[in-house]
Parts: C-alpha cells; sequence; structure tokens
C-alpha cells in the first residue's frame, strides 16, 4: 500500500507562487506514476498535472505555461510548481500514485491552496 503525504498550500495573492510537494513511500518510487488533481465544492476531482516513470509529463490546458510538475526519485517526492496563480487556481489539491505494476491508485490527504487579495 502507497502512503502520500502532501504539503504545500496555503494562501497567495494572485500572481504569486506556491510549491507542493507529495512523498510517496510503501513502494518502488520508479513504478510510480504520479499527478495532481484539484477539487473546489461542488465539483468534479480534475486533473491538473502527471508526470510518469520515465519523466514524460501531461497538464490540463488551463495550467499550460503556469504550472510545471516533477519529481525527484533520490527523495521519493513528486513536485507542483504553481507560479502566476489565479483566483480560479484556488481549490484543495491532491497528490495522486498510480502504480505501473498493479495499477493501484493512492491519494494523498489533500491540501489546500488559496489565491486571493
Amino acid at each position: 500500500q502507497v502512503q502520500l503525504v502532501e504539503w504545500g498550500g496555503g494562501l497567495v495573492q494572485p500572481g504569486g507562487s506556491l510549491r507542493l510537494s507529495c512523498e510517496a513511500s510503501g513502494t518502488i518510487f520508479s513504478t510510480l506514476v504520479m499527478g495532481w488533481y484539484r477539487q473546489v465544492p461542488g465539483n468534479q476531482r480534475e486533473l491538473v498535472a502527471l508526470v510518469n516513470p520515465g519523466g514524460g509529463t501531461n497538464y490540463a490546458d488551463s495550467v499550460k505555461g503556469r504550472f510545471t510538475i516533477s519529481r525527484d526519485t533520490a527523495k521519493n517526492t513528486a513536485y507542483l510548481q504553481m507560479n502566476s496563480l489565479k483566483a480560479e487556481d484556488s481549490a484543495v489539491y491532491y497528490c495522486n500514485a498510480r502504480s505501473v505494476r498493479t495499477l493501484q491508485e493512492s491519494w494523498g490527504q489533500g491540501t489546500q491552496v488559496t489565491v486571493s487579495s
């Protein structure tokens, strides 16, 4: 069972930056596709960005050019660098890990990001 611990959310002004981190344990990190999703009350959880074990990435159109997902195998950690934040980026952000071997998914506890002046 993969355990995920995430941190880095908070309150930031429009145009500001935040970096989210997600540390995985309980399995071999290099076998995981790591992703970030977000959810606002009343809406479905939506994909923000993915990074596969080889480093390939995929982004939602709404964050392309502003967010960067990355992974550090030595630290078993995935990151989401968020720049030029907008009010509409406010949400609870969840880390996700999916095993390429078993396809089993795990979720982090979520971290709140609020973009407001």
